[in-house]
């Protein structure tokens, strides 16, 4: 009996049926033109499934690598805000397991906020270990922003419930006697540091939105602290808060003025 368009559909659409290559000569030589379409769709799908375990595979090689010489508990280091004006910079360290599988994951830049949520999720809920830690404005200030990565970096470390064997950073080395690996624009190449650069993204972005509602005159939920024309106008009107680095040149000038 020959299956209806909707009936196909139905079994394409649920990624976890297994259909055999007696279904897809069926759908292949059927001249209906909607199942012509529903074929093509789930070609494409196919073929962008393969793209992102393809790319989640390369991102695989220094973690695989390291566990090849029996390392296993490998944290991904990154930051996020070490350019804006206001807020503090925000690091994640993150230990995946061996079997840790998530197609797309990528530099938290690359990805839409939707999709940087949904991986967050994920990524809470399925890695071995996470630690987030940070480092305000005042101490920016203070130490000057390499230094406050650092520290904020350190701290993210310290507050994993699994000591890491080695660590994978963006293109930051850390003092601490752990053996590691800087990699630049690690985010992009490396599952861990991806991971953490999403788990440190999602983490400052909801803290500026909350600091959006405390000082909704600052429109800090839209600009997350950067220096937008928007931002610099505010602060010329209202001056500037606790959570604004005075280091940074374009608060220090006018911070000067107001």
């Amino acid at each position: 009996m020959t299956k209806t368009i909707k009936e196909i559909e139905e079994i394409f659409r649920n990624s976890e049926e297994v259909f055999g290559e007696e279904f897809l000569d069926e759908v292949k030589s059927d001249k209906r033109k909607g199942v012509q379409l529903l074929y093509s769709k789930w070609l494409r799908r196919k073929e962008e499934e393969k793209k992102l375990k393809d790319k989640f595979e390369q991102m695989s090689v220094f973690e695989n690598e390291l566990r090849y010489q029996n390392i296993h508990r490998i944290a991904g280091v990154d930051e996020v805000g070490r350019g804006p004006l206001a807020g503090p910079v925000v690091c994640a360290a993150v230990i995946l397991g061996e079997n840790f599988f998530l197609p797309g994951i990528n530099d938290s830049k690359a990805l839409s906020e939707k999709r940087r949520d949904q991986f967050y999720e994920y990524i809470m809920e399925h890695a071995q270990s996470v630690g987030v830690g940070s480092a305000s404005a005042k101490e920016i200030d203070e130490i000057n922003i390499y230094q406050a990565t650092k520290l904020a970096m350190t701290r993210a470390i310290k507050k994993l419930d699994v000591s890491p064997e080695y660590l994978l950073s963006d293109a930051m080395e850390l003092p601490l006697p752990i053996p590691q690996k800087s990699i630049i624009k690690g985010d992009a190449k490396s599952i861990s540091i991806a991971a953490s650069s999403i788990v440190a993204k999602v983490t400052r972005d909801r803290y500026m939105k909350e600091l959006g509602e405390k000082y909704p005159q600052y429109g800090f939920e839209s600009h997350m602290g950067y220096g937008t024309s928007q931002h610099l106008q505010t602060i010329e009107r209202y001056g500037v808060i606790d959570e604004h680095r005075r280091s940074f040149a374009p608060v220090k000038e006018l911070f000067q003025i107001v």
